[in-house]
């Protein structure tokens, strides 16, 4: 039986946690923080299989209480649970060395599969965050263009603008006001609006094919 413990800053939602773990024959639940501190208090006594957390703290330690678990064990599995599943905070979650991200409300069913997902494949995600992962994966892709090019007129394409695409890529709206006017020059346009409409000219003509 795998020994699990859960933090979640919401008191309100540890009983439906606890009601759960008792419809479950092979995973016990050890304990139900408020928050990482202390959940790290108490790990020592416990020493968890998979730990169950809240991405989003009130200390501010949701994601980033990852790397305090990894120096207790390095080998415990974690599972973070949010209701946001945007994937810049799905792909910092993993980056910090999480095995899962579950989106918010979870069920009995849905958690208890995930935790088998753990328990058997190391790993687990919810369907949808699955989703938008194999999404950015098939992103359109423009053999002209740059791989940073193809990523900035997809960012481009859903509105975004020089200082979110910049902050997105982690570099500088200048930097991203370079690549774009390279874009503009391979398209031979002056405009965003003009850009798109012969990238979606290219691509009509591509699928006609």
């Amino acid at each position: 039986m795998l020994k699990i413990i859960v933090i979640d800053n919401d008191p309100l939602i540890h009983e439906t946690y606890r009601l759960y773990f008792e419809t479950y024959n092979d995973f016990s639940l050890e304990g139900i923080y408020v928050s990482v501190k202390d959940a790290l208090l108490d790990y020592d006594n416990i020493q968890p299989d998979i730990i169950v957390s809240e991405v989003i703290m009130p200390d501010g330690c949701g994601i980033e209480g990852i790397g305090h678990f990894r120096k207790k064990d390095s080998q415990v599995k974690i599972i973070m649970l949010s209701a946001e599943s945007d994937f810049k905070t799905v792909r910092k979650a993993f980056k910090n060395m999480a095995n899962g991200y579950l989106s918010k409300p979870v069920n009995v069913n849905s958690l208890y599969h995930a935790l088998n997902a753990i328990k058997y494949e190391g790993a687990t995600m919810s369907n949808d965050i699955a989703g938008k992962i194999i999404s950015m994966f098939q992103k359109k892709a423009y053999a002209s263009f740059s791989e940073r090019e193809n990523e900035i007129i997809d960012f481009l394409s859903q509105g975004a603008t020089y200082k979110t695409i910049a902050s997105n890529l982690f570099v500088t709206p200048s930097t991203i006001n370079f690549h774009i006017q390279n874009i503009y020059l391979k398209l031979n346009v002056n405009s965003k609006s003009e850009a798109l409409t012969k990238l979606r000219q290219m691509e009509n003509a591509t699928c006609s094919i």
